[in-house]
């Protein structure tokens, strides 16, 4: 007997077929089989039908993340491939993409089978292995990237680490042109951002803390599109926090460079003035920014010089983050806030709307990494995201799914949360509000 799911009355977004109406969307083993406004009519009696009532909710093609840490191998104290696939159902996510800055550092075809296996096994949102640009991450000799390839890595990235050479990245955008896969960059000047602990400017003077100042992520971003402009490799930028360095995707752009970007939901939403108390759950690097800087983010999210949002999700130990502010780790989780911290700092405001929403957060990520998803075309697979727009809840880390709790937002009201995720058809995560 076959497996359908009915969503039933939803208003259905998905700008991959440029739709934004009421609508059923039917799910028959696994794959979008009809969407219209008389497909519950038309499946009344089918055996086995499992029929989800949508009404006032948002029904899209599941989010996908392209650049989150799952932390295992090596810190499955901190969250999990398991633990991190359901932080990610919980938030609407339907796939993410794992960096490779694990231990042992995902360099190797055995390194990107075991997180393909482990994700099988945790039955929640897709995972995707992001393959080491270097070897251990040390900068000096490319991994194998047709090995990482070949076993399911869909990008290359030293994230966590820039990568300092720029020979180095011009043979990795070379090398990976054979493969049509994304070199995905940290952008930051190691000399420039040496023991930063947050932005240069007035805040950080104040505070005593070090700063990191704006031309280190732009220096090597600008660095960066020159090699791709030289190389026709295809650069992806990550978490980008500055307006300068808007300025310089947007000119590569212009210009016809293989260039995509993205932004984190945090440097969109908070600034430099978060670190007032040395409060270590708003240190990452790149660091919050000044509100100039977020306004440009915000416009450029609009404007589609910045092609996606992806979470960065990063979780660390409670004991971790409890050090001094300069000693404590970079890094924050974001899985389960991060469409409502887009909804209310994006969408409420009137920034941008629901339907450019899902495409930062669905169709530009496939399109952007070559992955599955991002669409509820008739015959795709039935990654799909319903949630509630509207909704206002309050932030309690200890809720989450996530082994995580560091988050920024912990205690502020947001808008927006998913409702139902369904991965393959299955239904992975179903909200009990």
């Amino acid at each position: 007997m076959s497996r359908s799911v009915l969503l039933r009355g939803g208003r259905v977004i998905d700008p991959s077929q440029s739709m934004n109406d009421v609508a059923d969307v039917l799910v028959v083993d696994g794959k979008i089989v009809a969407i219209g406004t008389r497909v519950a009519n038309e499946t009344s009696g089918r055996e086995g039908l499992e029929t989800i009532d949508c009404t006032e909710l948002i029904v899209s093609p599941g989010f996908i993340d392209v650049h989150c840490h799952l932390r295992e191998p090596g810190r499955e104290e901190v969250e999990t491939i398991a633990s991190g696939a359901r932080a990610a159902a919980a938030g609407g996510f339907t796939a993410v993409c794992a960096m490779p800055n694990t231990d042992p550092v995902t360099d190797n075809q055995a390194a990107v089978g075991f997180i393909l296996a482990q994700s099988a096994r945790a039955n929640a949102a897709r995972v995707y292995p992001i393959g080491a640009i270097s070897v251990g991450q040390r900068g000096e000799a490319l991994a194998e990237f047709g090995e990482l390839v070949a076993a399911g890595a869909v990008a290359v990235s030293d994230d966590g680490r820039p990568v300092a050479s720029a020979h180095l990245m011009r043979t990795a955008l070379e090398y990976a042109r054979t493969f049509d896969i994304p070199v995905a960059d940290h952008c930051e000047e190691p000399t420039l951002a040496k023991g930063g602990a947050m932005n240069e400017g007035l805040v950080s003077a104040r505070l005593g803390l070090k700063g990191i100042p704006a031309e280190a992520e732009e220096i090597m971003a600008i660095r960066d599109i020159l090699l791709a402009r030289l190389t026709g490799g295809h650069i992806h930028l990550c978490h980008m926090s500055t307006r300068g360095s808007v300025e310089l995707i947007r000119w590569g752009k212009e210009r016809g460079i293989n260039v995509t970007a993205e932004v984190c939901p945090h440097h969109i939403s908070l600034t430099e003035d978060a670190v007032e108390g040395y409060d270590t759950n708003a240190k990452m690097n790149p660091p919050l920014r000044t509100v100039d800087d977020v306004a440009a983010l915000q416009e450029a999210v609009r404007d589609g010089t910045i092609d996606l949002i992806a979470t960065d999700h990063a979780p660390h130990h409670y004991d971790e983050k409890e050090r001094e502010f300069a000693d404590a780790p970079n890094g924050i989780i974001g899985l389960e806030t991060a469409l409502a911290v887009n909804i209310t700092w994006l969408v409420a405001p009137g920034i941008i709307d629901l339907p450019l929403l899902v495409e930062r957060m669905s169709c530009a990520p496939a399109r952007v990494f070559g992955l599955a998803g991002g669409t509820l075309r008739r015959g795709a697979p039935a990654d799909v995201t319903v949630f509630d727009p509207d909704t206002e809840w309050v932030v309690d880390a200890a809720q989450f799914e996530s082994k995580g709790r560091n988050t920024p937002y912990a205690g502020r009201t947001l808008q927006g949360r998913a409702r139902v995720t369904l991965v393959g058809g299955r239904i992975v995560y179903r909200s009990e509000g």
